[in-house]
């Protein structure tokens, strides 16, 4: 997996309920989800777009979409090494994306819903990077180091993938009558997993008050406002509201997730003790 530059990760911190101290195993559980999910969301997005390699509309939209999936990869390594730094059973990040279970995985239906055509991914990446730059401004603030530091990092990536997407569902559903086509349908497949990005579960709780994780019910409204304001200058409406699909947070995918990973997951699983 690729990664980013190297970032101290202290073996202890000061500070009453950060992720760096001294925890229960219970606190384990949860510090160890925490980092799950944020690198299984990056891990996953990047690899969709890494399918696009070769068939993008143009070289510089391959080159664009390969650039924006090894940012995600090298987020996703940082934050998987953490999860098996917290998990002290020798898995670090390459372990943890090549040689886990469907059900294990902790990203939301969002990243893992398939390509389609580009109009499609462009759709998906408006939704989640615009989501993921909110979350990572906000992560900016963690008490958790290693969070912290990843997110300032991180956000500065992500705010490019954001505009890059804002910019291609302007482009195309101001365009043709085929590409407003085309975004619309993408935005109404995508549509009904974006409740789950908000979702404040338990464990999402629990990090939240402990000034840890986001609260990510606290962008909520930003979030929609923009969304409908790059909408708007696209001439089109948001989508109606659909029965919302969670449940990735707690290992519950569909199967695009599980055709994604035997490709992902072929030459670990294969050659096992191949290096490189």
């Amino acid at each position: 997996m690729a990664s980013l530059p190297p970032i101290d990760l202290p073996a202890d911190a000061t500070g009453e309920g950060a992720f760096d101290a001294p925890a229960t195993d219970e606190h384990r559980a949860i510090r160890f989800d925490t980092l799950l999910r944020l690198g299984d969301d990056s891990l996953i997005l990047g690899q969709r777009l890494g399918e696009w390699c070769g068939h993008a509309p143009s070289v510089e939209v391959d080159l664009s979409l390969a650039n924006m999936g090894l940012d995600l990869i090298g987020q996703a390594t940082h934050f998987l090494n953490a999860a098996g730094a917290v998990e002290g059973r020798g898995r670090d990040g390459d372990a943890l994306a090549f040689h886990r279970d469907v059900l294990d995985f902790r990203n939301c239906w969002l990243v893992e819903q398939p390509n389609g055509d580009f109009a499609q991914t462009m759709a998906r990446q408006f939704l989640f990077s615009t989501w993921q730059e909110m979350l990572f401004a906000h992560l900016t603030a963690s008490r958790e180091s290693r969070i912290a530091e990843v997110a300032a990092k991180a956000v500065k990536e992500v705010r490019y993938h954001a505009e890059l997407a804002a910019e291609w569902v302007i482009r195309l559903g101001d365009g043709t009558e085929e590409s407003r086509r085309r975004m619309v349908d993408g935005l109404d497949w995508m549509w009904r997993f974006i409740p789950e990005l908000f979702e404040m579960d338990a464990i999402a709780t629990e990090v939240a008050e402990r000034g840890i994780g986001a609260d990510v019910s606290l962008f909520r409204a930003d979030y929609h406002a923009r969304i409908r304001a790059v909408l708007a200058e696209a001439t089109l409406e948001a989508p109606k509201n659909q029965r919302p699909i969670l449940g990735g947070r707690r290992g519950h995918h569909g199967e695009h997730l599980g055709h994604l990973l035997a490709v992902m997951q072929y030459l670990p699983h294969t050659y096992p003790d191949a290096t490189w």
